[in-house]
């Protein structure tokens, strides 16, 4: 059941397996979008506070440590007893989501849910790593282990907390890692939360550490500390590269990057214009259009191209804005006040640029950071809305003649993190499939992320692979062992 009066009762950094004060004594705001005001004051973790996590976590990698010792199935029964442990407060965990992060609760639980299956997943996976061997030339006998890369240094978002904390944890985990975190300044409670459950489920001390902070300091030192063997990060293409720069400076440590993107969704003429509009519109404004994969670049072909635009204004129209909390809600406010501002910005460049603002485009209420769904049409690829990030509720919807040039257009972009296309033509759909430069591809879908596949882009969208088995390769090491025999048989 939401609760908007949900108890926060973890505010603290989690060294381990303790709750203890930043050592500057310093807090932060963590602010509710819906109102604008503040929730509680966080411990603000800096350089010290990531100087004892990772002396921490490399102290639990240590060989004859509890962790390094325990077998890869009970690492594993671990992981199921903390998802166990979220199934039992989920509503806590959705309700603290909602109330930092906007998101209406049922989309938050749906989070929680999800993040559940991600951990049971990685959980299944834990003791399934395994090396190989090979046929060697001479009297010898050659084989790979897979081990664990090490202390890892993980960096989430303030879209999906949740979702995002249990995609790196879990692969990190399966593979034996030990764990340093931050989480997004916007949306500490849910991390602090599940580092408690952590405590609860029985990992040992030290194995999964939390330092909440900003991006410059807490961020910055986790990306340059010479213990991390590996960090892993989702966020802006601007931060992407500094955390890059960073690991290749340091220790040369490993990088998983899942970076920005300005996604296509290919509309084709022979598509049902309804049902195509309503795909559209999940795939742009969900979670306010604060989605990576928001396909906030809509190319629907002429001969449908007003129909559509009917179609997905109506949509956008009927979309309840409101308090997460609200039943009946299903847009809630943006982040904060800088990405409230930086999207109004953007829906005013639009309109200056030409396109034809079809429907919303204004602020909601008095209080908190809403922003109407906003659609724009008659938009062409060189218009700022058509080519940068906006991470808002704003849709552009552009006409196209064939699919090749669809995909030519979809793909003169820097971006390339997913794309989409609807069509009842199958020729169609795997030309468009396998020719558009994308992570992910979905045909008369969207948004349909699963555990068991890869997920992660092309070319300024990012570097390595979250979820499925690829995501665990990014937190091990593959070492060849070759031993001399008496003879070849």
């Amino acid at each position: 059941m939401a609760n908007p009066n949900q108890e926060i009762k973890y505010t603290k950094i989690f060294i381990n397996n303790q709750f203890v004060d930043a050592v500057s004594g310093k807090t932060f705001p963590t602010v509710n979008p819906s109102t604008g005001k503040k929730l509680a004051d966080i411990a603000e973790g800096d350089k010290a506070d990531v100087d004892l996590a990772v002396k921490a976590a490399k102290a639990a990698f240590e060989r004859s440590s509890t962790w390094r010792q325990m077998d890869a199935s009970a690492r594993g029964l671990l992981l199921w007893k903390l998802s166990s442990l979220m199934e039992r407060d989920a509503n806590a965990l959705a309700s603290l989501e909602s109330l930092d992060n906007g998101k209406p609760f049922p989309n938050a639980m749906y989070d929680v849910q999800g993040s559940i299956k991600t951990l049971r997943y990685y959980a299944g996976l834990a003791d399934k790593v395994g090396g190989d061997t090979m046929p060697s030339d001479g009297p010898h006998f050659s084989y790979t282990r897979k081990e664990p890369v090490g202390v890892v240094g993980q960096i989430i978002p303030w879209n999906y907390p949740l979702a995002m904390l249990s995609w790196k944890w879990g692969p990190a985990l399966a593979a034996g890692c030990t764990i340093v975190m931050k989480p997004a300044e916007q949306t500490p409670l849910t991390a602090l939360y599940m580092a408690a459950l952590s405590k609860e489920a029985g990992f040992p001390d030290g194995v999964i550490n939390m330092v909440p902070g900003y991006g410059p300091t807490a961020g910055g030192a986790i990306s340059s500390h010479p213990d991390i063997r590996k960090v892993a990060f989702t966020g802006s293409v601007e931060v992407g590269k500094i955390i890059m720069a960073a690991a290749a400076t340091s220790n040369l440590k490993k990088v998983s990057l899942e970076l920005g993107g300005k996604s296509p969704l290919v509309i084709c003429e022979d598509a049902n214009v309804e049902e195509a509009a309503k795909i559209a519109y999940m795939a742009v404004f969900e979670n306010q259009g604060q989605c990576c994969i928001a396909a906030t670049r809509t190319f629907v072909h002429e001969s449908i191209y007003d129909q559509f635009v009917q179609k997905a204004s109506e949509l956008a129209k009927a979309r309840k804005v409101g308090n997460p909390f609200t039943a009946g809600t299903v847009h809630g406010p943006q982040i904060d006040d800088t990405q409230y501002k930086k999207i109004l910005g953007y829906i005013e460049v639009g309109q200056k640029e030409g396109a034809k603002l079809v429907t919303g485009g204004k602020t909601v209420g008095t209080e908190g950071y809403f922003i109407e769904p906003t659609i724009f049409a008659n938009v062409t690829d060189e218009m700022t809305i058509a080519k940068e990030e906006i991470f808002g509720p704003v849709q552009s919807i552009i006409k196209y003649r064939t699919l090749d040039e669809a995909i030519e257009r979809a793909n003169n972009t820097s971006f390339g993190l997913a794309a989409g296309i609807v069509t009842n033509d199958i020729n169609k759909a795997l030309t468009f499939s396998h020719a558009v430069e994308a992570g992910s591809v979905w045909v008369n879908t969207y948004l349909a992320v699963v555990n068991q596949a890869p997920f992660g882009g092309y070319k300024q969208s990012g570097i390595g692979r979250e979820l499925g088995k690829d995501s665990l390769e990014g937190y091990l090491e593959t070492k060849s062992v070759t031993v001399r025999l008496p003879s070849k048989v």
